[in-house]
């Protein structure tokens, strides 16, 4: 079963132009269900990229619309899903970022632009616990992470699945909603894990 997103991050850091192009197709893997279709599965998902690849993006097609301190996609991604590219004043230094909007609601950029100022305004760097997971989605390979196919319970295919290493049984697919926090803390990297945890807004 999968549930709608929220806004939300799903990497930790300054992507780049690299990790940029994989996290356009973190979804890649996904089944072809009314999710993927309709773009419910990339709806909400933003991140953070370098001034030189948001400048990048800008200069590929001419954008569906530029106001001011954002600009979107020509290309949609699915129905009315389309990426957004923000330049946000955030303390007094410029940043850049990407999400994924549904332009059918015409306050969904101006709803992730506010939710990623928020966020990124905090006074302590932190994740929160489904950051924490998105990021570990984010930055595994797709050989070692996939979705739930018929060797799971019928009522959890289609959710996100990754490789974990239990000593004892050597390799096993498990949920990443399911991960518990030495899981978590083994597969973030090292600079991550000792970051403050924040509930999620």
């Amino acid at each position: 079963m999968f549930n709608p997103p929220t806004i939300r991050k799903v990497f930790e850091g300054v992507a780049s132009r690299h990790e940029m192009y994989a996290l356009f197709n973190r979804h890649s893997q996904s089944p072809f269900d009314d999710n993927r279709i309709n773009g419910t599965r990339y709806v909400g998902e933003w991140f953070e990229i370098s001034e030189a690849d948001h400048d990048r993006m800008f200069e590929i097609l001419p954008p569906l619309f530029y106001r001011g301190d954002m600009f979107a996609m020509r290309e949609f991604l699915a129905a009315s899903v389309t990426s957004v590219f923000f330049a946000l004043p955030i303390d007094d230094r410029s940043r850049w970022f990407h999400g994924y909007c549904d332009l059918g609601d015409r306050q969904s950029p101006d709803r992730m632009r506010a939710e990623i100022i928020t966020r990124e305004s905090r006074p302590v760097r932190a994740m929160n616990d489904q950051e924490k997971r998105d990021h570990i989605w984010s930055a595994t390979g797709p050989d070692f992470r996939g979705y739930a196919d018929e060797r799971f319970p019928a009522d959890l295919r289609n959710r996100q699945i990754v490789l974990v290493y239990p000593s004892a049984q050597g390799k096993i697919w498990k949920l990443l909603d399911d991960l518990t926090d030495e899981e978590i803390a083994a597969k973030l990297p090292v600079q991550f894990r000792l970051l403050a945890e924040t509930i999620a807004a």
